[in-house]
């Protein structure tokens, strides 16, 4: 089975962070959401994922050669496409069009989630979805009374249904897929000034597709600071029976209270480090507090007492006690 993850975004809402850094690539809980996302749904796919096909924006030589190494890392193939406009859902997943052929799974890099992907592979399609209490910001599955999908709706003003779609999708045919968006690119068909993935399956399901729930356990969204902050703790939470802290971290006078992801080459000095906190590698963390945090590599805090903070990488942070958001190569000092 192939894997397409769409990843272009600016990630506007969480800036500074992305300023440098895209936001698929922003570390949290030790490794970036586009890693986190692969191997996690690795590790509960009972399936080999052949193929991973990145579509990214202008992100450079050494993000694309990154992303390689991520799918090498569970025995996959990358394919890196490029996407140069936000046009959409479907755009996005057209760019990867030379990928769309035969199984297809579709993951959107904005996410952490926990979900069932024991389903059955014959089906023609699988849309993993969540309730949630305000639907208007999602697209929204509508369901029949045999559990089968009626209807896609995108961001409706009005109530249709309470089930959120979670932006992870399984195609059984990738070709149809394709020449259903190729349809909505070459007649213009959009809905909400976009082109739209929901459309390209209503197409599919009026031609006699049949598509079914899957359920999505838990769902980590990481597009805004706060947003990132709750999901790095989450995902500490999620991992805290597997964390180890590395042989080359210099604790001097200093506590590390877990769930904690501590990098290579850390060094702590006087300082309380936890719970909920990822420092990246080669931070310094002297005479501090930092609790419920993500701290960036190659970063110092000094003299400081943190909370519900987020600190890029190449950055340097003396202060008193602050809610922060720092971006990279920032210096801050009290």
């Amino acid at each position: 089975m192939k894997l397409i993850i769409p990843m272009a975004g600016r990630g506007s809402r969480l800036r500074p962070h992305t300023l440098i850094t895209p936001k698929p690539l922003v570390p949290i809980a030790g490794k970036p959401i586009v890693q986190k996302l692969i191997e996690d749904f690795a590790r509960d796919y009972d399936g080999q994922i052949e193929e991973i096909s990145f579509v990214i924006g202008d992100f450079g030589p050494e993000v694309e050669q990154q992303l390689r190494q991520i799918a090498q890392h569970i025995g996959a193939r990358a394919s890196i496409y490029h996407q140069d406009q936000p046009l959409g859902t479907a755009h996005a997943i057209y760019c990867a069009a030379p990928s769309l052929s035969g199984p297809v799974m579709i993951a959107f890099a904005d996410m952490l989630f926990r979900a069932d992907f024991s389903f059955d592979k014959n089906v023609d399609g699988v849309i993993w979805a969540q309730k949630v209490p305000d639907p208007s910001a999602y697209g929204v599955l509508k369901l029949d009374n045999n559990g089968f999908i009626t209807d896609f709706v995108e961001k409706p003003t009005e109530f249709v249904s309470n089930l959120a779609i979670a932006g992870i999708y399984y195609i059984k045919d990738g070709d149809a897929l394709r020449r259903e968006i190729k349809y909505l690119l070459d007649n213009d068909i959009k809905d909400k000034g976009e082109y739209q993935l929901t459309n390209a399956l209503e197409n599919l399901k009026a031609k006699g597709a049949k598509f079914i729930p899957g359920e999505v356990k838990e769902w980590l969204d990481c597009g805004n600071k706060d947003a990132f902050i709750a999901a790095n703790r989450r995902a500490l939470q999620w991992m805290q029976d597997s964390i180890r802290t590395p042989a080359d971290t210099q604790v001097n006078d200093s506590i590390i209270i877990h769930p904690c992801s501590i990098g290579q080459n850390v060094k702590l000095e006087n300082a309380v480090i936890g719970p909920y906190v990822t420092l990246g590698d080669n931070v310094t963390v002297v005479n501090s507090v930092v609790k419920n945090s993500v701290i960036g590599a190659h970063t110092a805090v000094r003299e400081a007492l943190l909370k519900d903070s987020m600190i890029s990488s190449h950055a340097s942070y003396n202060g008193d006690f602050k809610v922060v958001s720092l971006g990279d190569y920032s210096k801050y000092a009290e």
